[in-house]
């Protein structure tokens, strides 16, 4: 092996199991490797900033501005983030300047909520349609046996479709710690609609009992958009659940240069991610849903929409000022990353030519 195939794959092995070996770093896969980094598009996101959106310090305008200001390609943000701020309480006039300023920067917004209730997905739409946003992730938040809550969310996603169809919108469901990938991907089978996808995050198949590189290949047909995070893995009685940290830190267990790699390598003519979004959750705690030789339909407690608390011995000065310096830390992880792999795809292709 030589010096760049071993970097490549010293990179790519970081976390992963002996049992998922990288792939070689070939001209052709460091070809196509290159034309998806020169496309690839990155966003930023309102929750590493949660805690000065949530106390006034930052408003959604300010997120479209540290957007712009680290040269991203947009800005995936909650309804709520920024509480009387936020994008669910603006006037019809607040929300005209707010989508006048992103397109004035060349931000695409991309919208969140916490639920696939279709009181809850009415008001996205609307502020959707208010803004040109055409992207809005979802997640379920029933209780009940598995079986019943994958009716429930199987009937709001049918009306998902047609909603897509009428207003010209994608939805994106999130893996959000409580639901196997097999499952969401099941679900999205059986409604087998186009506009109809998936937004896989990087930690939170550990709460549903699942290894990343296995959920990301059980949901890899539907990705369309990826939250970014790093995570540490904490057991809990018979399951896993996985605190939010800085990504790329030394406490940060997961796999993420090799899933990077995956994803930017989805679809085949054309990239199938459209969105890579920094989703820093520094100190987010996420329990476990899910357990290792469970039921064959186990009960899904109900769950509170993500939050984090102030960490132990924090005050909410240093939360706030933190916040700012680990967003700016990620973006600069990310890049790094990226360029890593640039790098190596261009040294295998000098290399290639050559010999």
């Amino acid at each position: 092996m030589n010096a760049i195939q071993a970097r490549f794959a010293a990179l790519l092995s970081h976390n992963v199991g002996a049992d998922s070996p990288p792939p070689p770093l070939t001209p052709v896969l460091a070809r196509r490797l290159l034309e998806r980094l020169d496309s690839l598009r990155l966003f930023a996101h309102g929750y590493p900033l949660l805690t000065n959106l949530t106390q006034g310090r930052a408003t959604p305008e300010d997120m479209l501005d540290f957007a712009y200001r680290h040269e991203l390609d947009g800005l995936a943000l909650h309804l709520l983030d920024g509480e009387h701020n936020s994008l669910s309480r603006m006037s019809a006039e607040r929300l005209a300047a707010f989508a006048d300023k992103a397109r004035a920067l060349g931000l695409d917004v991309h919208l969140e909520i916490s639920s696939t209730r279709p009181e809850d997905v009415d008001q996205a739409v609307a502020i959707a349609r208010a803004i040109g946003s055409r992207n809005i992730r979802v997640y379920s938040r029933y209780e009940g046996h598995l079986s019943r809550v994958m009716d429930l969310i199987e009937v709001d996603l049918r009306r998902l479709a047609q909603l897509a169809d009428q207003h010209d919108l994608n939805f994106d469901f999130e893996q959000h710690e409580e639901l196997k990938s097999a499952e969401i991907s099941a679900l999205l089978r059986r409604v087998g609609h186009p506009r109809l996808n998936a937004l896989f995050d990087f930690g939170n198949m550990i709460n549903a009992c699942e290894r990343p590189l296995p959920a990301l290949a059980n949901l890899a047909p539907f990705i369309r958009q990826v939250h970014l995070k790093g995570v540490r893995v904490v057991p809990e009685r018979n399951g896993y659940g996985h605190y939010g940290v800085l990504q790329g830190s030394a406490e940060d267990q997961l796999p993420g240069a090799r899933m990077l790699l995956e994803l930017l390598l989805l679809g085949d003519s054309a990239p199938q991610v459209v969105a890579f979004i920094l989703e820093q959750e520094n100190h987010y705690i996420a329990p476990a849903f899910r357990e290792v030789g469970e039921d064959a339909d186990p009960f899904i407690p109900y769950r509170e929409m993500s939050e984090t608390p102030l960490p132990p011995g924090y005050s909410l000065e240093r939360m706030l000022a933190d916040e700012h310096r680990w967003a700016n830390n990620q973006v600069r992880h990310v890049r790094g990353l990226l360029a890593e792999l640039r790098l190596l795809a261009e040294l295998t292709l000098d290399a290639a030519e050559r010999n």
